[in-house]
């Protein structure tokens, strides 16, 4: 029997990896659908290679700084327990890499390609590691201070504040050190709309992050014994509260009815496993209002240009996510309980901080260095030509 459920075990993290592993799929169609056209090929090749880049550094370096664990030992060890530990890594790899995809959409039509590499690599390597280990492995003692301090430790089911509030707020400082897109804000007040590039593809992209998302979010229990249901349908309500909130909100805008169910998904993370469906339908529909607002807010008003929203998508709606569990998981508001409000407060208002000061100093060097945005000339014509010397649909096929 032992047997039977180590194999088990190892098969059911390894489904919630592939899942995941297809919602970065789900990044590029939607960076893809919402860029312009002479843009679309950077959006696909970029969530590729920097998934291929977090493997790496995450194989050799984050997953041990985050864990304690190394992978420096023959094949028969790491068979060991049908390689549950390997599956294991791949799982939390998937999430590790996600934080690169959150920030590519914001940096999007104007960022250069092997600088942002360097990013993910650093990001990936060491800093998310940091975060990840201290709230899911009590690095430094991080959980026991919060403990000592607020009388809890942080409850971050999924991640809502690890990887979706890191990865936005981290993104946050890219974006404003790179500037607008050219003629996005021009000198008399005017804006130039931008609008997508395909609808469908951007639609595509939503749904297949939606449907990965129940891998995300229910196989983060990482055994077979203590998968719940209560997770599945609480990400199910909290999508739904998000998507009926955007499309209302949003005026049926298919760019926000789309982000609505990623918004409510977002939230719903960190407290999916202790809240009442009732309560992650309030939850997700509350991280619909968050984007729609601060979306507008920032494209509008203050001049932000992050090309998906990745920082009211992720990085509000996460650290909103994180807060929340404190509120819909207590047993008042039909939650499991066990979850105390003033730590999951804290415990989120810390991460934003680590994520904002580390952004700045990666993203900062690597400017001064290197320097992160395209020229002008390349910026016109495209990272697609620029970068990858190819359109997404040549205007002809060439002639021998």
């Amino acid at each position: 029997m032992e047997t039977l459920k180590q194999g088990a075990d190892a098969l059911f993290i390894l489904l919630g990896a592939v899942m995941v592993l297809a919602m970065h799929a789900g990044f590029a169609f939607l960076e893809l659908g919402t860029v312009r056209g002479k843009n679309q090929v950077n959006a696909l090749v970029k969530i590729l290679v920097d998934f291929c880049v977090s493997t790496i550094m995450y194989f050799f370096i984050g997953y041990t700084v985050a864990y304690g664990i190394d992978f420096f030992s023959g094949a028969d060890v790491l068979a060991q327990k049908n390689g549950y530990e390997l599956v294991k890594f791949f799982f939390l790899l998937t999430f590790a890499a996600a934080i690169p995809a959150i920030i590519s959409g914001g940096i999007a039509e104007r960022a250069k390609f092997h600088p942002q590499l360097l990013a993910t690599a650093v990001i990936v390597g060491l800093l998310y590691p940091l975060c990840e280990g201290s709230v899911w492995a009590n690095k430094f003692g991080f959980e026991d201070w919060l403990q000592s301090v607020t009388g809890g430790q942080l409850h971050d089911f999924a991640g809502s504040v690890v990887v979706h509030a890191f990865g936005g707020w981290i993104a946050l400082p890219a974006v404003l050190i790179l500037g607008a897109r050219r003629n996005r804000y021009r000198k008399d007040g005017a804006m130039s709309a931008h609008p997508p590039s395909s609808i469908p593809f951007l639609a595509l992209g939503s749904w297949i992050l939606a449907v990965g998302w129940f891998g995300f979010n229910v196989m983060s229990a990482q055994t077979i014994d203590k998968i719940s249901g209560l997770v599945a349908v609480n990400s199910l309500m909290a999508l739904v509260g998000g998507t009926l909130v955007a499309t209302l909100m949003g005026r049926n805008d298919p760019g926000f009815v789309y982000n609505g169910p990623l918004a409510g998904l977002v939230a719903v993370c960190a407290g999916s496993d202790i809240m009442h469906p009732a309560g992650a339908l309030v939850v997700g529909a509350i991280a619909g209002a968050i984007f729609v607002t601060m979306f507008t807010l920032t494209q509008n008003k203050w001049k932000i240009d992050d090309v998906l929203g990745v920082w009211p998508l992720h990085g509000l709606c996460g650290a909103w996510g994180g807060i929340a569990a404190g509120i819909f998981g207590q047993t008042a508001l039909g939650g499991a309980g066990g979850v105390h409000f003033g730590t999951q407060l804290l415990g989120t208002v810390l991460i934003v901080a680590f994520a904002l000061i580390s952004s700045v100093l990666v993203y900062g060097v690597i400017n001064k260095l290197f320097g992160l945005r395209l020229s002008q000339e390349e910026e016109f014509d495209g990272a697609d030509l620029s970068i990858h010397r190819i359109k997404a649909s040549p205007d002809q096929e060439v002639s021998w």
